[in-house]
């Protein structure tokens, strides 16, 4: 976790190169923007984490291609500074901490190629840290942007000799880097940037950009040195006298014109040079990972007590610089923050008129514009500070003690329905608020995501508390983590995925290729080709680990969330994916799922008739069945038919529920067009349901939980739901309501529901009840989720009328049997709550 700390937001843009309008590729499709490429790369920088890197946070795509990238910023670099390093400790501490970033940027295969005294900063400790090293790695090594990337005069020679990145207007081939630049050439731009610090004085000053061009491609054509070179043309000869022999070598070592002897960062680190700060280096503890099998506590740091036995540690009063650097721009964007507002101030956003075919168009006021080259296309270097004072007021009244919230109380913690926090009295009214307005509220959200996080770090110990919480709400920003936890992933996820062999052939490739570039694609994200890769890897890791299912069209729709909330952790969205279908897609990816399917509709119908008899006749009576509508339903559960913001609040009461919900949910969906079905007819529905019409999510969750908690338990059993788990011990469960525990999760007794053949449950009109549910629903005279027999006996309205309809010598040759087996009494029947 990276903390706020001291730490600035900055914001920088630029523009992507822009496609043609009728510009198609291969196969007869238009190219993907170079910005969605952008976006799908920077993905994979948002989670690096170093001490000597300044970290991601956000990209954002705004209009015209341009890009608006959001990272972690501090004012300090070192064109700032006034003093010289002359002193050899200088020198090496910011050789060292810049090598030790590039070092670790190369580790992940990413090379800085932008390195100037600009974007090497530095924090309030005064450590090394590099900015703007993702730019080269996010554009496709320079290929998607239509400005060179790096300063002419720090860049090495072998890059300057690179051919320029050419493109064929009239081409579909989009332009590709041959040869990336490899880490070294970061070790000639830094031993530039050093040699101009220690002499103090620019290098460059004066020289036309041929000149500087012509003055680097000199140094491949002497057997002289580039250090005494540069020293002879910039008399700094006696200036390099005054340096010490290793200060001298490791200047060299660093401008070596041939690419084969220059060393590179990982190299440089192990120069005698950086002895000194290398024995006095502390290991980088990267944390723990919540879903892995590492130890937690083992970079856990304890406090140094003082003689009279008090904490020597110096206590922070910012209570936000503790908080993680993602949650606070989050809080920040919630709170006001405005990235187009805060270019439009800085003049990078300038409005212009819509004519721009013409050759030369003139204002009133003198302005010109026409099809001359937009100058913003270029890179701007210019750095914005994003204030963070607007968040500061708005949490300043906030109690110290709600950073730092208590799990201890187990008694409230299980029963309170609102925020565990210290001021959670103060969340009443925002508690129960729609859901749109409470993920705007930043004291509301605040306060959620400090207690996920502590709910968080004690999983899997506090997964009931998480169970209970998610049934309030999750927050969008911890949603990634709260679904696996509710869907009880655990274990060393990384070292599963990366066992399973995501690279060898299979007869499904072709398939998954087909129908991933049909996959959500109105979802920037989703829609490019880093996306596209990832698809891939998960859907083939599943289909290879579970060889007992095949690959059916719409696994694809229901990796999609998963992979969007996941993105930089392909591990956690396979778990995740993993864990979500046999819990609610149990046996639908069998080869032969006929019997499966034919089940599930069947049950379906049966509920459509249980809660609302009259449009159940009427699609009944037209032939609308839900084999004709409800199949992607059900197979992708509702992935496939609503957009992703949608699904997202859908699967949050989802995943709380057991595997009949998403029959629930089916029947809610219904109840939203009653009006329309009922007086439609067959073709009429067909064409409603082609393409499915706006649905009040909001409206559907609630909905869906009300038929949920007024369904018998047994009227939704279904013999291919997946079997008990044998090892789940009881105490080990969340504290569920009645009516959330899944009837196949429960004990089989001589009263539970027995298999029935699917062509008998498809002539009943009516689903079927078991005798425990009689008796049990029996017994609750009050609300269904009441335990209380005080409550059941105060509310005097039964649950249910049971009307016997078999005929008199049937009930004669029937009635001593059932009167010994069971245990009824009149009294339970006295009213009417549901009719069949």
């Amino acid at each position: 976790m990276t903390m706020l700390g001291k730490a600035e937001y900055g914001v920088t843009t630029f523009f992507t190169r822009s496609h043609p309008n009728d510009k198609c590729g291969a196969n007869g499709l238009p190219l993907t923007p170079n910005s969605v490429k952008v976006l799908g790369r920077f993905q994979g920088l948002k989670h690096l984490k170093h001490p000597q890197i300044c970290k991601y946070l956000d990209i954002v795509k705004d209009k015209h291609e341009r890009m608006v990238i959001v990272c972690e910023h501090y004012r300090n670099c070192l064109s700032s500074k006034s003093s010289t390093f002359s002193s050899r400790e200088k020198l090496t501490e910011i050789a060292y901490g810049v090598l030790k970033g590039l070092a670790y940027l190369n580790s992940i295969g990413i090379t800085h190629r932008n390195l100037s005294k600009d974007n090497i900063l530095f924090d309030a400790e005064g450590q090394v840290k590099l900015a703007e090293y993702g730019l080269y790695y996010m554009t496709g090594y320079g290929a998607e942007v239509a400005f060179p990337i790096g300063m002419p005069q720090y860049l090495a020679p072998e890059v300057l000799a690179e051919a320029p990145i050419t493109v064929d207007e009239h081409s579909d081939v989009e332009p590709e880097v041959l040869n990336p630049s490899g880490p070294k050439v970061d070790v000639w731009s830094l031993g530039m940037i050093l040699l101009e610090m220690m002499c103090a004085q620019d290098l460059w000053t004066g020289l036309t950009m041929p000149q500087i061009f012509h003055k680097i491609f000199a140094f491949l054509k002497t057997d002289q040195s580039p250090l005494q070179s540069i020293a002879k043309d910039n008399s700094l000869t006696e200036t390099l006298k005054t340096l010490t022999p290793d200060v001298v070598e490791f200047l060299n070592k660093c401008l070596t014109v041939s690419v084969k002897h220059r060393p590179s960062p990982s190299e440089l680190l192990k120069d005698d040079i950086f002895t000194e700060l290398r024995l006095k280096e502390v290991p980088y503890r990267n944390g723990f990972q919540l879903f892995s099998t590492e130890s937690r506590c083992k970079d856990l740091e304890l406090p140094v007590y003082g003689e009279n036995g008090t904490i020597m540690q110096d206590f922070d009063f910012d209570h936000l610089s503790l908080r993680n650097m993602e949650e606070v721009y989050y809080l920040w964007r919630l709170a006001g923050g405005d990235l187009e507002a805060l270019l439009r101030k800085e003049g990078l956003v300038i409005t212009k008129p819509p004519i721009t075919l013409l050759p030369s168009f003139c204002t009133n006021e003198g302005d010109v514009f026409g099809q001359r080259r937009d100058r913003a296309e270029l890179l701007d270097s210019i750095v914005i500070t994003a204030s963070q004072e607007q968040l500061r007021n708005r949490l300043s009244e906030v109690d110290e003690k709600a950073y730092y919230p208590l799990l201890e109380d187990e008694q409230s913690s299980m029963t309170s329905s609102l925020p565990l926090s210290p001021s959670s009295s103060d969340l009443t009214n925002t508690a129960s608020l729609p859901l749109v307005i409470k993920e705007k509220d930043v004291e509301y959200q605040f306060h959620r995501i400090i207690l996920y996080e502590r709910l968080l770090k004690a999983y899997p110990y506090k997964r009931a508390h998480i169970w209970k919480e998610a049934r309030v709400d999750i927050p969008p920003l911890v949603r990634a983590p709260v679904w696996a936890a509710l869907l009880e992933v655990e274990g060393d996820i990384e070292g599963l995925y990366n066992s399973i062999d995501k690279d060898t052939i299979t007869p499904t490739d072709r398939q998954i290729e087909v129908d991933i570039p049909r996959c959500h694609q109105y979802h920037e994200l989703l829609s490019s080709p880093t996306a596209h890769v990832k698809f891939k890897r998960v859907l083939k890791a599943w289909v290879v680990s579970h060889p007992e299912y095949v690959y059916w069209q719409g696994l694809d729709s229901l990796c999609a969330p998963f992979l969007a909330l996941n993105f930089t952790n392909e591990a956690l969205a396979y778990a995740c994916l993993t864990a979500f279908i046999p819990k609610y897609l149990h046996k639908i990816f069998l080869k032969d799922n006929s019997q499966v399917i034919q089940e599930y509709l069947a049950v379906f119908s049966h509920l459509i008739a249980f809660h609302d008899p009259e449009l159940g006749n009427h699609l009944d009576g037209i032939g609308f069945i839900p084999d004709l509508y409800a199949i992607p339903w059900f197979l992708t559960m509702y992935a496939h038919v609503f957009p992703l913001h949608k699904i997202v609040h859908l699967w949050d009461t989802l995943l709380l529920g057991n595997s009949s919900f998403p029959l629930c949910i089916g029947v809610a969906i219904l109840q939203q067009f009653r009006d329309r079905l009922l007086s439609f007819g067959f073709n009429e529905c067909i064409l409603l349901f082609s393409d499915m019409p706006e649905i009040d999510i909001q409206r559907c969750v609630q909905d869906s939980i009300k038929i949920f908690c007024s369904t018998p338990k047994s009227a939704t059993y279904r013999q291919h739901a997946r079997p008990p788990k044998k090892a789940q011990k009881e105490e080990s469960r969340p504290n569920l309501s009645y009516y959330s525990r899944d009837y196949n999760d429960q004990p089989s007794t001589d009263l539970s529901m027995e298999p029935i053949p699917i062509e008998e449950l498809k002539r009943e009109k009516v689903p079927r009840i078991s005798a425990e549910d009689l008796i049990e629903l029996g017994e609750l005279t009050g609300p269904a989720h009441s335990k209380s027999p005080t409550k059941r006996k105060q509310n005097s309205k039964p649950m249910l009328l049971v009307v016997d309809v078999r005929t008199d010598s049937d009930w004669l040759k029937q009635h001593h049997v059932t009167t010994c087996k069971s245990s009824y009494k009149p009294e339970w029947f006295a009213g009417v709550q549901k009719s069949w």
